[in-house]
Order: structure tokens, then C-alpha cells, then sequence
């Protein structure tokens, strides 16, 4: 049974409704007030960092389950209710995406191209992202779920790059295929159940019969797999990182790949534990071919932005192994490399972008000696890379050490292949960072400034939140536990 604790004040709508507010007051704004607009959305933005940290510094660790639980009839002959709630498993999302934003933001403060349109679509985007990591209403998940969905094609084809057309129909049609799994699935539970309900919590309760969880929860895993960027429906995630203008590759890599790892937890998993047992083992597998594809297409790319797109199915793949664990280590590891992954990649297209946007390219081998021209916005991409390849003191040292401990024993060999994985992903982080900032210097690239401080503001904020979680990794671990611990005990 899970513990629920009714919300004092509903800071989870709160949250929700200062994106909905942001995004019509920017509709508002005359589209030549750039400076405007862009001031607006920080502010907003600025709010939603506040409120999901104090979410994240209040939630209680010592008594778990729900918090902040907001529940109210909406459709009363479905089943439909508005209900939101706080977790150890959804906090560090909610965290994640306000950081995302925030710096999303401030690295795009010298868009000059349809900023009004461009941070409006950025809101709405966020505005589906919140609402299905705080959602237990499967009718809401998958509304808001789509929400989340829509604005990435315009934001790819408007503002962005390399085969930008291509990049965002391929993106919209394959995410729009995982649409198409999850909502027959959902409808499926909802059948089955016999409640009359959408009730994640009480579809959890109704015991479905291990028939109907089989089917479920495949449909469910691919469903959101795609998202997650699972092997072998990845191949629209690099693509689309590439295309993708700065700020959103930021939130492409470091929150929507999130969406897909958190339905297959929060909604395959829970609803479908039975499901999930006659599943792992393909779900282990899909994770390690991951693991190594992705690291050794990444050793063979010369592009910046397919190099951390192909890096981050690899890390996505980690996420993946650790969930099929079913242990209290890989799932705590799981969910912890989702929240570090995010912010390094991050990290990692807010430093790519600042160099494309000063030199107008990314390939690595029209780079060169860059450390010695622009020592500081170096030093940013440098410690995303050591962060990606698991150094001490970065966070992703302990998720990944938690899921491949994990995964060792449950799946040895797969687990051991995984490893491999990250050292083959260790070779290629740093050939980039050796081919791209040092080396002989481009002459052609002498005359460019370093990142002046106001820029280097969302890159500081990105690395000290890694370092941070780095070197006390119980800031987050002892959150991510509370809730983990009872999610295993379901299995």
C-alpha cells in the first residue's frame, strides 16, 4: 500500500501553471521586444527552479511514498481524475527539467530569429514535460505526454541547422509511433481493470492477471522505449540532436529522453510487475547492445553534436540496464543517471553550441587547440566528457557503478559487456576532447573571445550541480531510495 500525504498548498499546480502563465504572457508581448521576452522567461523560469527546490529540500525521505498530493474528479464517467504527487522517483525529474530550462534559457540569449515564437514553443514543451512526471492519472500522462511531443518539430524545422526538415519529421514520426503503442495499452489496463479508472494507483491495486501484463507491458516499453532512445528505435535521436538548436538538444537529451526512461518505470513497470519478469531479459539485452553500439558509433563520428547524440544512447542504454535489474541498486543507479545524464548533456550542447555559434561549425577536424583560444568554454565541454566517461567526484561515477554492480549480478555477461561499453566510450570522449581543444591551434579561429561571464553562467550552474551530486552523492540517493525501495517490494 502505498502512503499518500494530501498537499497543505498546491505547489505541484503551482509549478504547473507558472509555465501555462509564462507562455501567455510571452503571447502577449509585442514580438520586437526581444529583450522582453527573453527577461520573462527567465523570471519564469527562475520560479520553477525555486518551487521544484523546495519540493526537493521538503520531501520528507523518512516517511516516503506521495507527497504534496493533489487529487480531484475531473471526468467522473471515465474515471478521470487531476492528480499530481511528489515521490523519490519523480522529485529529481522535476529538479532536472527546471534546471534544464533555466539554463536552456540563458544560453539562448543571443537568439536574434522569432525569439517570441521560439520561447513560447520552449514553454509549451515544458509545460507536457511537468505534467507527466508530477501526473498518476494515466488519461493526464498521455495527454500531457503528447503536449511534450508537439512543439519539438517546430522548434527543429524553424531554428534549427544540419537537415533540419529531415531531422524534425523523423523525430515527430517516430516519437508519434510510440504514441501509438502507449495509448492501446493504456486503454487496454483501463479495460481490463474493470474500475472504471485512470487511477495509476489504483490500476496498480487491481491485479491484473499476468497474461495481460505480458501484453501491456511490451506494448508500454516500446512505446516509451522510443523515446528513451532503446536500441533499435534510436536512430531518430542523433539525428535530431543534430538538426536541434542549442537549447533544445539541451532539452531533447536532458529531459524528453527522460520522459520515455520514467513511463517504462512509473507506468510499465508499476502497473505491469509480471510483465516486467517475463520481459528483463530482452530488456537487458536491448540495453547492452545499446551500451556498446552506441559507443562504438560514436568513436566514428567527426560531428560534435553526433558524437554526444550517439553518447547518449549509449548512457540511455545504462538507465535501461539498470531498470532491468528489478534490484534496489539498479534502480536507484537508473534513476540517478537519468537526473546526472540529463544535466551533462546539457552541459555538453550548451558548451557545443557557444562554439558553433563563434566558429560555425562542429566538425572536429576543422577544430583544433581550441583550450588555448577559449581556455574557460573548454574547460565546460572537457568536464561534461569526463562526467560522461564515469570520473570520480562527477555524478555519474556512482549511477553507473550502482547499475553496473547491479547488473553484474543478475546478468553477468551482459553486465561485463556493458562495462566494455563505457570503456570504448572512454575512448572516444577523449579523442574528441584531444583532436578538438588541444593540439595545434586553427589560426582561423585565433581572433574568437572566451565565453564572457554571463554566458558561462548556465554552464557554471550545470557543472557545479555535477560536481555537487559528484562528491555527496546521498543529496539525491537518499531521495531516490525512499521511493525505490517499496517500488522493488511490488515486484
Amino acid at each position: 500500500m502505498i502512503s499518500m500525504e494530501m498537499a497543505n498548498f498546491p505547489f505541484l499546480t503551482v509549478l504547473l501553471l507558472t509555465n501555462l502563465v509564462a507562455l501567455l504572457v510571452i503571447m502577449f508581448i509585442p514580438p520586437e521586444r526581444d529583450k522582453l521576452i527573453k527577461q520573462v522567461s527567465l523570471f519564469f523560469a527562475g520560479i520553477t527552479v525555486v518551487i521544484s527546490l523546495y519540493l526537493y529540500v521538503t520531501y520528507d525521505t523518512s516517511k516516503g511514498g506521495l507527497q504534496f498530493v493533489e487529487r480531484y474528479l475531473w471526468i467522473k464517467s471515465l474515471g478521470v481524475h487531476y492528480f499530481v504527487g511528489a515521490d523519490g522517483i519523480n522529485l529529481p525529474m522535476l529538479l532536472l527539467t527546471s534546471v534544464v530550462l533555466f539554463t536552456g534559457v540563458l544560453t539562448m540569449w543571443e537568439l536574434e530569429t522569432r525569439v517570441k515564437e521560439f520561447f513560447a514553443f520552449m514553454y509549451l514543451l515544458v509545460i507536457g514535460v511537468y505534467g507527466v512526471f508530477m501526473s498518476f492519472d494515466l488519461f493526464f500522462i498521455f495527454v500531457w505526454y503528447d503536449v511534450a511531443l508537439f512543439p519539438m518539430y517546430p522548434l527543429i524545422v524553424i531554428w534549427g541547422s544540419t537537415r533540419k526538415e529531415y531531422g524534425g519529421m523523423k523525430l515527430t514520426l517516430y516519437l508519434l509511433a510510440g504514441s501509438a503503442l502507449i495509448l492501446p495499452a493504456i486503454l487496454y489496463l483501463w479495460t481490463k481493470s474493470g474500475l472504471n479508472t485512470f487511477d495509476l494507483i489504483a490500476l496498480h491495486n487491481a491485479g491484473f492477471t499476468k497474461h495481460v501484463q505480458i501484453i501491456a507491458f511490451i506494448m508500454l516499453y516500446l512505446g516509451f522505449g522510443i523515446l528513451a532512445g532503446v536500441w533499435p528505435f534510436h536512430t531518430w535521436s542523433p539525428v535530431g540532436h543534430v538538426a536541434a538548436p542549442t537549447a533544445v538538444s539541451m532539452i531533447h537529451a536532458g529531459v524528453l529522453m527522460k520522459l520515455g526512461a520514467y513511463g517504462i518505470l512509473r507506468v510499465g513497470m508499476f502497473l505491469c510487475p509480471e510483465g516486467l519478469q517475463y520481459w528483463a531479459q530482452l530488456m537487458a539485452l536491448l540495453a547492452t547492445i545499446g551500451i556498446v553500439y552506441g559507443a562504438f558509433i560514436g568513436l566514428a563520428q567527426n560531428d560534435l553534436k553526433y558524437v554526444v547524440g550517439y553518447s547518449s544512447v549509449s548512457h540511455m542504454g545504462i538507465v535501461g540496464l539498470g531498470l532491468a535489474t528489478m534490484s534496489v541498486g539498479g534502480l536507484n543507479g537508473a534513476v540517478f543517471q537519468m537526473f546526472s545524464h540529463g544535466v551533462m548533456t546539457a552541459l555538453f550542447f550548451s558548451s557545443i553550441g557557444y562554439i558553433y555559434d563563434k566558429t560555425h561549425t562542429k566538425m572536429i577536424d576543422e577544430l583544433g587547440g581550441l583550450s588555448k583560444i577559449m581556455p574557460v568554454a573548454s574547460a565546460f565541454f572537457i568536464i561534461a566528457a569526463l562526467c560522461g566517461v564515469g570520473v570520480p567526484c562527477l555524478s555519474s561515477f556512482w549511477a553507473e557503478i550502482l547499475v553496473f554492480i547491479a547488473a553484474v549480478k543478475a546478468y553477468p555477461v551482459r553486465g561485463i559487456l556493458a562495462i566494455c561499453g563505457i570503456v570504448i566510450t572512454s575512448l572516444f570522449m577523449l579523442r574528441v576532447v584531444m583532436k578538438t581543444f588541444y593540439g595545434p591551434k586553427n589560426e582561423k579561429y585565433a581572433h574568437i573571445p572566451d565565453v564572457p561571464l554571463f554566458l558561462a553562467t548556465p554552464r557554471i550552474i550545470l557543472a557545479g550541480i555535477l560536481l555537487l551530486f559528484g562528491l555527496f552523492p546521498r543529496l539525491i540517493l537518499d531521495v531516490i531510495q525512499s521511493a525505490v525501495i517499496p517500488f522493488v517490494g511490488g515486484f
